[in-house]
C-alpha cells in the first residue's frame, strides 16, 4: 500500500513518517509541502492513500481533495490538521478520516489499521467483480508487456532483475536486454506482481527472487547484488523495516 504526505511543517511531517512506519505496512512513496505540485504529481502518479494537511500552500487541502474527489482512481484521504472547524466539510468530501494535530499516537495507530483493513477489502472486492480481462491484465499477472524497437515483448514478469527510474521513463533490465519503457516507475510497478516485486527505493524497484547477496552501505541500509548480473540496487533507509520483514532479516 503506497501513501504520500502532504504537509509543510516539517517536525510534523516526520513524526507522521514515523508513525505510519511503526504502526503499519503502508509504505510512504512521497512528500509534499504545496497543493498545486501534489495535483501535478497526481496527474501523472497514482497512490493509495494521502494524508493531508489542510493549511498548505498554493492550493488548499480541501480544495486538493475537492480536486482528488472527481479523479477515477480516488485515494483513500485522511486530513492532519490542527483544525477543528474542518471536519463536516471533510466527511462530506468522503475522506476516510479527520484526525487532530498533535497526533495522538493511539488513535493514529487504530486508523492505520482500519486503512489497511479497508484497503484489503476494497481490493478484494475488485479482484470478485473484475471481468476475465481485467483479470487478465491484473497488476498480479506474470506477463508483462516490454517495448523493444516499436514491438511489443510479452516477457515473463520472472525474467524482469529490477527496474530503474529516469526521468519520466522506467528502465527495465533482464538477463540479456535492457527496456526502456515510456512511463513512470510508479506506473510501471502496477503492471508487475506484487509477490515477486518490492520498491525498495524511490528509483528502484527490485525482483525478491533474484537477490543473492544483502551488502551492509552507509548510514545502515543496504546493497542489493542480483544472480546473473552485474548489479547493484540501493536500499533506501525510509524501506529498510518492510525490507528486512520481507527478507526475515
Amino acid at each position: 500500500m503506497k501513501a504520500i504526505i502532504v504537509e509543510d511543517e516539517i517536525p510534523a511531517r516526520e513524526e507522521l513518517e514515523y508513525l505510519i512506519e511503526t504502526y503499519s505496512n503502508i509504505e510512504v512513496t512521497d512528500c509534499f509541502e504545496d497543493g498545486l505540485d501534489v495535483l501535478k504529481f497526481l496527474q501523472e502518479n497514482e497512490t493509495d492513500v494521502i494524508f493531508l494537511d489542510i493549511n498548505i500552500p498554493s492550493l488548499d487541502g480541501m480544495l486538493l481533495a475537492g480536486n482528488i474527489s472527481k479523479f477515477a482512481h480516488k485515494p483513500y484521504i485522511i486530513f492532519t490538521t490542527a483544525y477543528k472547524e474542518h471536519a463536516v466539510q471533510a466527511f462530506e468530501l468522503e475522506a476516510f478520516d479527520y484526525i487532530l494535530k498533535p497526533y495522538d499516537e493511539k488513535r493514529l495507530a487504530a486508523t492505520l489499521k482500519r486503512l489497511e483493513a479497508a484497503y484489503q477489502r476494497d481490493r478484494n472486492s475488485r479482484e470478485e467483480t473484475a471481468s476475465p480481462l481485467e483479470k487478465e491484465n491484473s497488476p498480479g499477472t506474470k506477463r508483462v508487456n516490454l517495448r523493444k524497437d516499436e514491438k511489443i515483448i510479452v516477457t515473463d514478469a520472472n525474467d524482469i532483475f529490477y527496474c530503474e527510474a529516469r526521468e519520466k521513463t522506467t528502465i527495465v533490465y533482464t538477463r540479456e536486454e535492457t527496456y526502456v519503457m515510456p512511463m513512470n516507475i510508479s506506473e510501471f510497478q502496477t503492471h508487475l506482481p506484487p509477490d515477486l516485486f518490492y520498491r525498495c527505493h524511490r528509483s528502484y524497484i527490485v525482483n525478491l527472487t533474484k537477490i543473492r547477496e544483502i551488502v551492509p552501505w552507509f548510514n545502515q541500509t543496504y546493497l542489493l547484488r542480483l544472480s546473473g548480473l552485474n548489479a547493484e540496487v540501493p536500499v533506501s533507509r525510509r524501506n529498510m523495516k518492510a525490507f528486512k520483514q520481507l527478507m526475515h532479516l
